[in-house]
């Protein structure tokens, strides 16, 4: 019989990640990648000491409360509010997420995606592909100019700066971002921003991206009283979390032209969205793609496996969240 400690691996994961797991642990995964339901979670989770997991697995009091063996429970994503951190410390249980290894991919996509929605790239292939392309005119699909405009930032974290410093280095854009609270100034410099208040960034912006962490906090921070201060020439790009943004709002607004187009990798209840976001020609849309490249995906892995090695094997995890629970348990 074994006496490797067991372990869970939720989501399909490359097979060199578990190749290295299955030399520390007795492992058990799903490549089917089939998400979890909350109680064949909990049954999955019996007699496993940590597990890998995606935004797709909540881990909550009552699963926690339901597998009190469980000490670690390591996030392949730098969001994690799939992951009831204040009940994960009471019960001494270590939870990690994958920072940094990220920032870059995601700020290339979260670029790309909100040039997509200013020049009206999906619009206009769409009509491509309609067979509506006869003719040239002047102000066929005229979208609104990126260079040289203002980016506005709600969420100056890793990846918020990423998209600083893209703006301002690559398209010598004005940079304006909110934030909980100013950088140092030498970090402002470094990515050319300047902080403004929430309305003043609504005001100014002619393209908002989004890069707020999900939390109750933060749960419809962009709804229809602050799209209604937006200019009706701007764009939103979102590409923090799902809820951060009301969506029913948002599709309100794209009708209407309250703003001129929208750039979305995230979504309320994904993979289900607001019907409305499909019927508005003026956004472009993408199903929670912004790290994925397979470069960047194998670093999350191989970073959140690393998580789960040392804190089971008693050594120092690189990127705990809750690293209070390092200092009073002995969790190998």
């Amino acid at each position: 019989m074994s006496t490797k400690p067991a372990i869970l691996v939720a989501r399909a994961l490359f097979p060199s990640v578990l190749e290295g797991l299955q030399t520390q642990f007795e492992v058990s995964s799903n490549q089917g990648d089939e998400p979890y339901a909350p109680a064949e979670l909990i049954a999955r989770l019996q007699g496993k000491s940590g597990a890998l997991i995606t935004g797709s697995e909540r881990i909550d009091a009552a699963l926690l409360d339901a597998c009190p063996q469980l000490k670690a429970v390591c996030n392949v994503a730098v969001g994690y509010n799939n992951i009831d951190v204040p009940a994960c410390t009471a019960r001494g249980v270590l939870a990690t997420n994958t920072p940094d290894v990220l920032t870059e991919t995601t700020a290339d996509f979260g670029f790309a995606l909100m040039m997509a929605a200013a020049r009206r790239m999906a619009e206009a292939e769409h009509a491509l592909r309609r067979g509506e392309w006869k003719r040239w005119s002047y102000d066929m699909f005229a979208g609104a100019e990126v260079n040289g405009s203002t980016l506005a930032i709600l969420g100056m974290g890793r990846i918020g700066r990423a998209i600083a410093r893209r703006g301002a280095l690559g398209f010598g854009m004005q940079v304006i971002y909110h934030n909980r609270s100013q950088l140092p100034a030498e970090q402002e410099a470094e990515v050319g921003a300047r902080y403004v208040d929430k309305a003043t960034l609504l005001r100014e912006a002619d393209h908002l991206v989004i890069v707020l962490p999900y939390s109750a906090a933060s749960h419809h921070t962009i709804a229809a009283a602050e799209l209604a201060q937006m200019k009706p020439t701007a764009t939103l790009t979102n590409i923090a979390r799902g809820g951060v943004v009301d969506d029913v709002a948002l599709a309100e607004a794209l009708r209407n032209r309250t703003i001129a187009a929208a750039g979305l990798d995230v979504f309320e209840g994904e993979p289900q969205l607001h019907a409305g976001l499909l019927t508005v020609p003026n956004v472009v849309l993408t199903p929670h793609i912004a790290s994925a490249t397979m470069k960047t995906r194998l670093a999350m892995a191989e970073l959140a496996a690393a998580n789960l090695t040392a804190a089971l094997t008693g050594g120092t995890p690189p990127t705990p969240i809750n690293p209070e629970v390092l200092a009073r348990t002995n969790l190998g």
